[in-house]
């Protein structure tokens, strides 16, 4: 097995940091837009994670305690890097917001009261939704990997929305779900080979 020398891993880490603070720098709209941009990059054009990895990485992210992209960000980079790869994640993506957080602060209500900053606030909206839904629809494939999984998501849906069920017992739901549909489907799959043998 191939081990990386010290210097391979300081490069390693400062390219994890700076891809990390290039995306927190750049990205508007919360944790689903930085989702996209992580698509992008890491699925269709690195190619060194599959969607459903992503989709498991946000899952886990989103059901943890704390800011969704963060865990997602040290997730991804412990996966990577270990401990090590997980901080310069995650501190390369929340040292950019930290900074405007900072400045905005300074100025709150400056910022708060003028036209043009609400203007171009609407527009980042704007321009966000799409980016948001680009995430979703790249990871739909890989979240409804069995038939089944659509009748869980809708049953999910309705708890939610109708009956208010804390999104905790969701989670826990949809985890008991897909042991379920899991095991049902390798069971059948090995019936299959039984029956070919």
């Amino acid at each position: 097995m191939k081990h990386n020398t010290p210097a391979q891993e300081v490069k390693s880490l400062e390219t994890l940091f700076f891809t990390f603070f290039k995306i927190g720098l750049f990205t508007f709209g919360g944790g689903w837009s930085i989702v996209a941009q992580m698509q992008k990059l890491y699925v269709e054009q690195e190619k060194v994670i599959t969607s459903e990895e992503l989709l498991d990485l946000t899952s886990v992210g989103r059901s943890l305690p704390g800011t969704m992209i963060g865990n997602v960000a040290m997730l991804y980079g412990y996966r990577v890097a270990g401990v090590a790869g997980g901080m310069a994640c995650l501190f390369g993506m929340i040292l950019p917001p930290l900074a405007v957080l900072a400045v905005i602060t300074q100025f709150y209500t400056a910022f708060q009261n003028n036209l043009w900053v609400a203007a171009a606030m609407r527009g980042i909206r704007a321009a966000v939704v799409p980016i948001m839904i680009s995430a979703v629809l790249g990871m739909v494939g890989s979240a409804f990997r069995y038939p089944p999984c659509y009748a869980v998501m809708l049953l999910v849906i309705a708890l939610y929305l109708f009956f208010n069920v804390n999104c905790v017992y969701l989670v826990v739901i949809g985890a008991v779900c897909g042991l379920l549909i899991a095991e049902f489907y390798e069971r059948k799959g090995d019936k299959k080979h039984d029956g070919a043998a």
